[in-house]
């Protein structure tokens, strides 16, 4: 890439490389020496430019120079240094007496030309907030001419009254004229884009605003919801997402996703809300507190599930979302499970479960699942407690049935006391005095108002004696789910130390993401998952990352 062509691409780099390092190096934020980054704005004003159907739209809504303070390894000015490297531009001479507190980058279409036989070509636009329109504009024509010392055959054009300034440039092999670099001043904003035709686009959605996403009515109330102290913000056209990554949605529940970034003073909360342009019609029940079930759940859980009424699951909202999402990727829900779940599916196949049909549909109370590392070998072992209810009984006898139609017996034992049930395997040593030997596949018993079920008898005896505290009172873990919004749905908690060694065995893909974002999750010590609002067409939740500092 020549330096003609390079100005555009790092745009979208900076803006990307700037949220990768808000979010890998906030754990630095709350040091003895507060951070300062400024009042973030409520919401993108630059939301007027881009359409309401495009694909994707994702803003910093503070000044990036705020973010310096974060940079105690030096990550920041090595971003800049090595991206401005290929350009004659000097952020700090340059950029950074008119920036403002926003900058936004928006996928216009999945495809600028609505031509797939000659390529696909994706619209960008970049909208920078400006302090100083004179410099900006300044800014942009040193900026051409430059280019066009360099080679660069530059346009200019007046457009609705805007002066549109962009470069083309012949490519050798198709002799074909391709647009490298638009912008425009309008107002308090610089616009660049890879295409003359985006900053056109851009400006006539200013004019005719009914089509921009500012306007767009569904957009506007959830933004008003949002967290004021919002860092970052992403909105996403489900269905053009689909369509620009070469999936597609049948028949989607969800229409578009907003994203916002809110630092916490123990990291960082992800809050994410689906819309929908009909009104959801299968809200789960909200809960003020915590369930009690996690009060039998060992502190030592890697992982744990938290909520009520499992029978509902597939129905609800948050079901329809993993509908959705399974399908566009991966074609069916089955075969998601298969490669995201493995452990599930291995446990189906195990007992000759089906655990919809099976668990799930007698499950209408409180639940929580987890599961705890085992030192002993590279298995693991697990808890699920659930609240008793009048289908219990018949959930109990049927699991009673699928036991011994593989083979197990179901025996009473005693165990401190108390009545326990045992699925064991039966069989007989090779020495030469027959011994028959059993093998315990499961447990389960009854505990005040909850039914336990575990893999063995080592854990149900160390919850019956409370060998140690329930998750419940471990202090870090009520800690993360005081940073999710109450009422909620439940909890997904994961406690990385403890459970990725776990995670990386059962699911391949977590080395990958591991990899990738390695600034992130060396510092990560628990993820805590949540969905706490469902209005008629919204699903709202979030992900709190508690990391280290």
């Amino acid at each position: 890439m020549n330096s003609q062509r390079s100005f555009f691409g790092f745009l979208v780099a900076g803006v990307i490389a700037v949220l990768l390092l808000l979010i890998t190096g906030f754990y630095w934020l709350f040091v003895k020496v507060p951070v300062k980054l400024g009042t973030p704005i409520n919401q993108p004003a630059s939301a007027m430019f881009v359409s309401k159907a495009a694909p994707v739209m994702v803003s910093l809504l503070v000044n990036p120079e705020g973010l310096q303070s974060l940079d105690q390894k030096g990550e920041f000015s090595q971003i800049k240094n090595r991206l401005l490297a290929k350009t004659q531009v000097n952020f700090a001479k340059d950029v950074k007496p008119w920036l403002g507190d926003e900058i936004t980058l928006a996928v216009t279409s999945d495809d600028i030309d609505h031509d797939p036989s000659n390529g696909i070509q994706p619209g960008y636009l970049m909208v920078l907030a400006t302090d100083n329109p004179t410099k900006s504009k300044e800014f942009v024509e040193v900026l051409f001419s430059q280019r066009a010392l360099g080679g660069a055959n530059l346009e200019v054009q007046k457009y609705k009254g805007v002066k549109l300034i962009y470069d083309t440039q012949t490519v050798e092999k198709s002799g074909k004229a391709e647009n490298n670099l638009a912008a425009a001043v309008v107002d308090n904003f610089v616009l660049f884009a890879n295409y003359p035709k985006v900053i056109r686009e851009a400006i006539n959605n200013v004019q005719a605003p009914n089509v921009n996403l500012k306007s767009y009515p569904i957009y506007q109330q959830v933004i008003q919801e949002l967290p004021k102290n919002a860092l970052a913000l992403a909105f996403l056209n489900l269905s053009e997402v689909a369509q620009w990554q070469g999936l597609k949605l049948t028949d989607p529940t969800y229409d578009s996703q907003i994203i916002s970034l809110v630092l916490k003073p123990q990291g960082l909360l992800a809050e994410s809300t689906f819309l929908s342009s009909s009104p959801l019609t299968n809200g789960s029940q909200l809960q003020a507190k915590p369930v009690g079930a996690l009060h039998y759940i060992p502190e030592s859980a890697g992982m744990a599930v938290a909520g009520t009424n499992l029978s509902n699951l597939t129905n609800s909202n948050l079901g329809k979302l993993w509908q959705q999402g399974t399908i566009a990727i991966y074609g069916s829900e089955e075969k998601a499970v298969e490669r995201l779940l493995k452990p599930v599916v291995s446990l189906q196949k195990q007992w000759g479960l089906n655990l919809g049909s099976d668990i799930f549909s007698w499950v209408t109370g409180e639940y929580a699942l987890a599961i705890l590392p085992n030192s002993e070998n590279a298995d693991f072992s697990w808890v699920f407690v659930v609240e008793k209810s009048p289908e219990l009984i018949s959930g109990l006898n049927n699991l009673d049935r699928i036991a011994n139609e593989q083979g197990l017996n179901a025996s009473v034992v005693n165990l401190r006391n108390q009545k326990i049930t045992a699925w064991t395997e039966l069989t007989a040593t090779e020495n030469q005095t027959a011994v028959i030997e059993a093998k315990i596949k499961g447990v389960h018993g009854s505990i005040d108002n909850y039914e336990i079920f575990t893999s063995d008898l080592k854990v149900m005896e160390k919850i019956l004696t409370h060998q140690e505290k329930s998750l419940i009172e471990n202090q870090e873990f009520t800690n993360d789910i005081k940073a999710i919004p109450q009422p909620n749905q439940g909890y997904v908690y994961v406690d990385w130390e403890k459970s990725q060694d776990f995670l990386e065995r059962q699911q391949p893909l977590v080395k990958f993401v591991k990899l990738l974002g390695k600034p992130l999750f060396d510092h990560l010590q628990s993820l805590t998952m949540s969905s706490y609002g469902e209005e008629p067409e919204i699903l709202k939740g979030g992900v709190f990352l508690h990391l280290s500092k």
